[in-house]
């Protein structure tokens, strides 16, 4: 019995290092969808509704599993370009990067439909205002933003290595609007981000 344990050990210490191999980073490519909220707050004093509008495009996120269960994800994207309404006019657009660290929580990681949902911190950075109509001439400023985000979605098994995800997070974007260098409220944007990617495990 003895005899055999030096076999079981090196044979469960190469299981793990295949399992290792096979699995404990994940990378997705993919195409999503910031949505804001309808209504994103009143500037000036309450005379100036604010409107942002949605923006799609491509996304990577890259997963590290700490466990079979548990993993650490970090999210980017290109620039999301949004148009910026004061009162129904185009005032402006204005280009965000909302990168997003989070926990997840696989509840079948071996299955062929996997849910899993997630929570974690999202820092999104404004900038390339373009300012035109109400705005034309002045100089819109918009205030970096940190806020929490909750994730949930599916991940659908297509080989070993290789899987299809359908999620959505909701994140809770606040920004200062400043113009001409004076603050004139808050806009808040508070968006649904959904998309589609397809995932490697490597």
């Amino acid at each position: 019995m003895l005899r055999k344990l030096p076999l079981a050990i090196m044979l469960a210490v190469g299981a793990t290092a295949a399992h290792a191999e096979q699995g404990d980073w994940q990378v997705k490519f993919g195409l999503h969808a910031v949505d804001p909220k309808s209504s994103n707050g009143h500037l000036a004093g309450g005379t100036l509704a604010a409107d942002v509008d949605s923006s799609w495009s491509p996304s990577v996120s890259l997963e590290y599993s700490v466990t079979g269960n548990l993993g650490i994800e970090v999210l980017a994207a290109l620039p999301f370009e949004h148009d910026v309404k004061l009162n129904g006019a185009k005032a402006a657009t204005v280009k965000q990067l909302p990168p997003t660290v989070s926990l997840q929580w696989h509840f079948m990681p071996d299955a062929k439909v996997s849910p899993f949902v997630g929570i974690g911190v999202n820092y999104t950075r404004f900038f390339s205002v373009d300012e035109t109509g109400p705005l034309a001439g002045a100089k819109l400023d918009l205030g970096d933003s940190w806020g929490l985000a909750a994730h949930a979605g599916l991940d659908f098994a297509l080989a070993p290595r290789w899987s299809l995800t359908v999620d959505a997070r909701w994140i809770d974007i606040d920004t200062d609007a400043k113009v001409n260098g004076a603050k004139v409220g808050s806009v808040a944007i508070d968006p649904l981000v959904y998309g589609v990617a397809l995932g490697y495990r490597f």
